[in-house]
């Protein structure tokens, strides 16, 4: 790609290994019925884009969990470790690449996220990696459940630039959510759709031209 001096990132099957089965059969386990409706890949129930936009706090999440699956004695520790099953952890060398990357361009995190997840990423960083954030690998860190926006609103994308002073026409987004690809289009930006595993990240950079 000519010209593109910033990068923003998704996280979730672009530099962390997530995986959408494990936790269709956990939430079955829990008792959610037709499962592939209410929670995949491409679509999902209004209670999780409700939780990731901060409109309701991770007690609410849970009631509604509960109410889904007809389960009102479900415990919070079995919601979360069947909610948290989606995470597995960062792949391959991917802090690595991220400081590689941002020495060439500005770099920035733009991620669907919510507390349970979010609260779940941190521990893992500190106890796998010793940090505490992402502030070393990104110039900044956007999560939706602190914005009251999530992708694919082209106004969460319009966010970035604006407080970023981002030109669009010098901007790629990278995500492997089709859906997410077309709201960053909307915004003006330039896209690539992440099609391969985390762990082929710097791979899939330089095949880009980006590294």
């Amino acid at each position: 790609m000519n010209n593109i001096k910033n990068i923003i990132f998704d996280y979730g099957n672009v530099i962390f290994a997530i995986d959408f089965l494990r936790t269709q059969n956990a939430l079955s386990q829990l008792g959610i019925p037709n499962v592939n409706d209410f929670f995949a890949h491409k679509g999902h129930n209004q209670l999780f884009d409700d939780f990731e936009t901060g409109s309701i706090s991770p007690a609410q999440f849970r009631e509604g969990i509960r109410k889904v699956a007809n389960k009102l004695d479900l415990t919070d520790q079995q919601i979360d470790d069947a909610w948290n099953s989606l995470l597995i952890g960062v792949s391959g060398n991917n802090h690595d690449v991220l400081l590689e990357v941002k020495k060439k361009y500005r770099t920035f995190l733009l991620s669907n996220n919510n507390k349970i997840h979010y609260d779940w990423i941190i521990a893992y960083l500190q106890k796998d990696f010793g940090f505490n954030n992402y502030d070393d690998f990104f110039e900044r860190a956007y999560f939706s459940q602190d914005t009251t926006m999530r992708k694919p609103n082209p106004a969460i994308f319009e966010m970035v630039l604006k407080e970023n002073n981002l030109n669009p026409e010098e901007t790629v987004f990278i995500d492997d959510s089709p859906q997410h690809i077309e709201g960053a289009k909307k915004a003006g930006l330039h896209t690539l759709l992440m099609d391969v595993h985390p762990e082929n990240l710097h791979a899939f950079l330089q095949q880009h031209k980006l590294l």
